[in-house]
């Protein structure tokens, strides 16, 4: 029998008959009390979903088997930072990422025997520098380069409570940089993770993040921008990180219709902070599997996974080596790069995708009707919603309603921590003079975590 008959024998059966026999054998309980799961999101998820119930999502462009593998690497020195470059990219690394602590760098150097025209590389400057971007550009025209660079003045200031300079200077240089780079991907960048890892909503993070983007479009020369990237951190609940990827897409393809423009979505993703642990360590790399997988099947560009003690332990070969496998395994083993769009017709991803979607428009809109993101920001709005949601999230782990495993239940009691910190793990505060509140991300087992090393 051929495939294409095989369910012809098989009548279709409506929602209402799928309704109709839960509520049957339900035996008199209330579907909605027992079987629609009340989401900390909003969104109420159901037990099924049915194609007569569902609206075909808006079409976007991507391809999900045609992501990269990624590493971070912070450049302290230039030399270790082109070996241990070169070593990745030969065990199976496709892309590089570079955190620049300064701007007078030898990008020759840095880049010595590195194929840029295969192997895209992410520049994330701590500094803006026009310097930087000329030299970037020049190597880029010399040698064809894959070039990213990720400058958010904006992002900046949500972190830090300060503009590097000020908003003036700040503006005018990344318009300068917009000029320069005619030949670089992208010298633009907008962070989600911010608000992921500081306990914002799905969508806080896609609400904040397009009017974080509509700053720049309306105080840019949009009309030059070819990409912007879009860094993710991807959380726990599987389906719903994959939503907020896609839901992404629509969103920012909504935006730049209206403007009239076609800038393209760049997504690099990495796991989350917010749920990861120094006891019982080896969870996270259970944590960090999944949050790729919704990564990659979310529509992705890049990849970078997070190893697995980072928290707690210095950056290290074995750490590195088991985080990279495990992108490597996903890859190459269990056929992530195989399918262009796997979740296409999957009534339950798309339908979320749609609500994450209309969700954050509404949220887009009141923050524009109220004088958009940054009055917001230097209002303090911004921060005071994020912590509420962060709140209401730690509440439901400190009162049993969600729970870390290893953290919250099934502690391991003879698990010993104190003398395996090579790295404070925990935030770091320092009293400074800011123009506004910083967004300050923590994570959800701080404070277990701390009394447990003071019990220790």
């Amino acid at each position: 029998m051929s495939k294409s008959n095989l369910f012809e024998n098989f009548e279709s059966v409506s929602a209402k008959a799928w309704k109709q026999k839960i509520q049957f054998e339900l035996q008199g309980k209330d579907f909605n009390d027992h079987l629609v799961w009340n989401s900390i999101e909003g969104i109420d998820v159901k037990p099924f979903y049915h194609s007569e119930t569902y609206s075909k999502s808006p079409k976007i462009q991507y391809n999900a088997s045609d992501w990269k593998i990624g590493h971070s690497i912070y450049v302290n020195s230039i030399e270790k930072s082109n070996i241990h470059a070169l070593a990745l990219i030969e065990s199976g690394i496709e892309s590089v990422h570079f955190t620049l602590p300064a701007a007078d760098i030898s990008v020759e150097k840095l880049l010595e025997n590195i194929d840029t025209s295969k192997v895209p590389i992410y520049f994330e400057p701590l500094v803006l520098s026009e310097k930087l971007v000329k030299v970037l550009q020049d190597f880029s025209l010399k040698n064809n380069s894959l070039f990213y660079i990720l400058q958010d003045p904006i992002g900046h200031l949500s972190r830090s409570g300060n503009w590097h300079e000020n908003l003036k200077t700040d503006l005018h240089t990344l318009k300068q940089t917009i000029n320069l780079a005619s030949d670089l991907r992208s010298v633009i960048s907008i962070d989600l993770g911010l608000f992921q890892n500081t306990g914002g909503s799905i969508t806080q993070q896609l609400a904040y993040t397009l009017a974080h983007a509509n700053e720049y479009l309306n105080l840019l020369d949009s009309e030059k921008l070819k990409s912007v990237v879009f860094k993710v951190s991807v959380g726990s609940n599987y389906f719903f990180e994959i939503a907020k990827l896609q839901a992404l897409r629509v969103l920012w393809q909504s935006i730049t219709k209206d403007y009239g423009l076609s800038i393209d979505c760049h997504i690099l993703s990495q796991p989350s902070r917010r749920n990861k642990t120094i006891y019982d360590y080896n969870i996270n790399m259970l944590r960090t599997t999944t949050e790729c997988m919704s990564a990659i099947l979310g529509s992705s560009d890049t990849v970078i996974n997070m190893p697995y003690d980072h928290l707690y332990h210095k950056d290290n070969k074995f750490a590195n080596r088991l985080s990279r496998n495990q992108l490597l395994i996903l890859k190459n083993e269990s056929y992530f790069d195989s399918v262009c769009n796997p979740t296409e017709g999957t009534y339950y991803i798309e339908t979320l995708t749609q609500q994450f979607a209309q969700k954050s428009l509404d949220l887009f809109k009141e923050i524009e009707k109220q004088g958009g993101f940054l009055k917001l920001l230097k209002e303090g709005v911004v921060q005071r919603k994020l912590k509420e949601h962060a709140q209401k999230e730690q509440r439901l782990y400190d009162q049993g309603s969600e729970g870390l495993l290893g953290t919250h239940f099934q502690q391991n009691e003879t698990d010993k921590m104190k003398l395996d910190l090579e790295i404070y793990p925990f935030i770091k505060q320092q009293a400074r003079k800011t123009l506004l509140e910083p967004i300050i991300p923590r994570r959800i087992s701080e404070e277990i975590e701390k009394k447990r090393l003071k019990d220790e």
